[in-house]
């Protein structure tokens, strides 16, 4: 990727009246505040910082405009597209401009000389997405005592100043990745500012061979505009972007915008009271189970204990955090029926079941799809004589789900009963044996009032209805449901993501788009701790950094034995509040309010894609209107009201929240600690420097095993 960077000649203070842009004074004299629209404008060149940026938008559900720098037929950045005048006052179409660097027009070019001045005019700052460290963005050239070249595995800061402004929702460290030790993942010009320049910076990092430090992200007040310039490059997948993604957003909104982001992370422990398969080391399959021929092997079960029960209560208090339990009845009844009625695991479970919250997953996790075929390997579907799918009845749908709810209450487990997560998420679609839903489970769910389903994020991740229902994708953590041993699972792993010449299953090299072959087969003893967990954890965190509820998935084998999930969930868990500050929590939430966020979700999304949101700002007041039946979602500074009460819920220093829209206009009263924006002290402009072209690198993205999707 090539890009451009010029500096715009002409003075703002000449672009503003030439361009017709009303002047932040001669509006503050006429005492009429500019209406500005709560949007974005995005100008893009095609690299991966402005597309990151545009994705946490997306994300977050809020609005902007994006202009390809690319597309010969893209709209003209002039006057007219950035301005103009409602109901007689001056309205600033967008709230903030990203750019994918501090100019990427050509030479006295005049489309930046009109973002220059409607920035001014308006008071609307600008992100330069990566951009080269010169004088024109603040910062001396890197060849003055500054550096250029890779950051991987730099532990950067954010300073006081970052702590005091837009990231103050970080304990301070800003770790870089290095996932790789012959990739380049990070590059940057670290750079002070130059001399006289009104330059904070706001995150840094060390100068290699240098005693100084130099900004990678930091504001530049000039010529009556503000910037944010960030000086290294990076994509929307990589930890240091997702950790520094909302201070940008709230830096270039002022923290009032549309839409919200927290994170969230919830863990759904299946097959609870039940017992999994083990894997068979020797046979590479999982004997009682379909992936080894019928009478191949000798199942070696893998069930909690009490002590297992203890464990995951004391984890659960010194974490602050509560496990979602989807259990199923037969293993404790078939465990009392084979030992005289007495089953101390189920008793220890009941006894401390207000620790954790209860999913139905079915009385004895029978499949409920189509009536399979397992003598063969992969297995398939039964078919009738006319060659029709045999699908499972509705009836025995219904008895599954209706059986283990009751034996649920009759144990006194506290159960949402508008949940069910089938036994392997059957009965929904599964690829290539099953392409369609079986056509008995959505009135199976509407006779048993089940609301939310659960489904496999790996091959069904965009939520939808079945029936009555709507699913809740969950994201299968590659911690094996048929593993209580560390050694089994780093077995199991190296079965399939090694070649077939490295003694694996081949899975990898027959599924390149899909899942990456490890380059040697793990050792066994160590490769659980010294590669698939740090790996997982890093998977598993980048979930919890990207604004995503959905719930992750294990099983209760791995509470069990060698507790082999506890790595996994201590490495997400304190990475995360080692990073973040007490007043950015991890949101834990059960499976039908996760349900509940992803609808409104996408209903919002739909309505922002439509144009059926409408958003801006005059002074102290914001005005949002969407279509009936839309809940709106906003962040806005604390002490923001609407109708008179307190608006949304603190989250990060914000307020954030859903609110119900009946089609009218909302009214949210600002604090006086927010002023409306006004222009900034005007300043000389900088002198015209030419910078030389600057290198740019985009990071290229390692492809991590994909996580195994039989999953249980």
């Amino acid at each position: 990727m090539k890009r451009t960077i010029r500096t715009t000649v002409l003075t703002v203070g000449a672009l503003v009246a030439a361009l017709g842009l009303p002047a932040g004074a001669a509006q503050a004299a006429a005492g009429t505040a500019p209406r500005v629209d709560l949007r974005t404008l995005i100008v893009s060149d095609g690299g991966p910082s402005t597309d990151a940026i545009a994705a946490e938008l997306d994300t977050a559900g809020t609005p902007y405009t994006k202009i390809d720098l690319t597309q010969a037929n893209r709209p003209v950045i002039d006057a007219a597209f950035l301005a103009d005048t409602v109901d007689g006052r001056p309205r600033a179409k967008y709230q903030a401009v990203v750019l994918p660097n501090d100019n990427p027009f050509p030479a006295n070019s005049p489309e930046m000389a009109a973002l220059s001045a409607y920035e001014k005019a308006y008071a609307v700052p600008q992100v330069d997405a990566y951009t080269y460290a010169r004088p024109e963005a603040g910062l001396q050239y890197p060849v003055n005592g500054g550096y250029s070249g890779s950051i991987d595995g730099v532990r950067a800061q954010v300073t006081a100043a970052g702590k005091a402004g837009p990231f103050g929702y970080l304990k301070g460290a800003v770790p870089f990745e290095d996932n790789s030790p012959t990739v380049g993942e990070s590059y940057a010009y670290l750079s002070q500012p130059v001399a006289g320049a009104d330059f904070t910076p706001y995150v840094d990092a060390p100068i290699p061979g240098q005693s100084g430090r130099g900004s990678l992200v930091g504001e530049y007040r000039h010529d009556g505009r503000r910037e944010l310039v960030v000086t290294f490059v990076y994509n929307q997948y990589q930890q240091q972007f997702r950790l520094l993604a909302r201070g940008i957003v709230e830096w270039m909104t002022g923290g009032v915008h549309l839409g919200a982001s927290r994170n969230y992370f919830a863990v759904h422990v299946d097959d609870v009271f039940a017992a999994d398969d083990r894997w068979d080391t020797k046979l590479n399959c999982t004997p009682g189970d379909v992936d080894c021929p019928v009478g191949e092997g000798t199942p070696d079960p893998i069930r909690m204990t009490p002590a297992d029960v203890d464990h995951a209560t004391d984890w659960e208090r010194g974490h602050g955090f509560t496990l979602d339990l989807v259990y199923n009845g037969v293993g404790s009844d078939d465990e009392r029926a084979d030992h005289g009625g007495a089953d101390p695991l189920a008793d220890k479970l009941i006894a401390d079941r207000d620790q954790f919250r209860w999913v139905n997953h079915t009385y004895t996790h029978a499949f409920l799809g189509c009536q399979q075929d397992v003598s063969v390997v992969p297995w398939k579907c039964a078919t009738n004589p006319d060659g029709s799918t045999k699908w499972v009845s509705r009836q025995d749908i219904s008895d599954e789900i209706s059986v283990n709810r009751a034996w649920g209450q009759k144990a006194g487990l506290p159960l949402n009963t508008t949940e069910l997560v089938t036994g392997e998420h059957s009965g929904l679609r599964v690829l290539p044996q099953q392409p369609d839903d079986n056509p008995n489970l959505a009135s199976a769910l509407a006779g048993n009032g089940v609301t939310w389903l659960a489904s496999d994020n790996s091959r069904d991740p965009v939520q939808r209805r079945v029936g009555p229902a709507t699913t809740v994708s969950r994201y299968p953590m590659n911690v094996f449901y048929n593993a209580g041993r560390a050694s089994e699972q780093a077995d199991e792993y190296n079965w399939i993501y090694t070649s077939r010449a490295q003694g694996g299953s081949g899975i990898c090299e027959d599924n390149p788009a899909t899942t990456t072959c490890l380059p040697a087969p793990l050792d066994t003893a160590t490769g659980y701790s010294d590669y698939i967990v740090p790996l997982e954890t890093r998977i598993d965190l980048g979930h919890v950094l990207s604004n995503d509820p959905k719930p992750h998935f294990i099983h209760q084998s791995n509470l069990a034995e060698e507790r082999i999930a506890y790595p996994v969930l201590d490495g997400v868990l304190d990475g995360y509040h080692a990073l973040f500050t007490d007043d950015a929590p991890l949101v834990n939430l059960r499976m039908a309010d996760i349900g509940v966020e992803l609808q409104r979700r996408a209903a919002w999304q739909t309505a922002v894609k439509n144009n059926q949101v409408t958003a801006y700002r005059i002074g102290g007041t914001v005005t949002v209107t969407a279509p009936a039946g839309v809940a709106v979602t906003a962040t806005m500074p604390a002490g923001t009201t609407l109708a008179g009460r307190g608006f949304g819920t603190a989250y990060a220093g914000t307020l954030s929240g859903w609110t119900p829209s009946a089609g009218q206009p909302l009214a949210l009263a600002l604090p006086a600690s927010s002023p409306a924006p006004a222009p900034a002290a005007h300043a000389a402009a900088p002198a015209a420097v030419t910078a030389p072209a600057p290198r740019t690198r985009v990071p290229a993205g390692v492809t991590p095993p994909a996580a195994r999707t039989a999953a249980h």
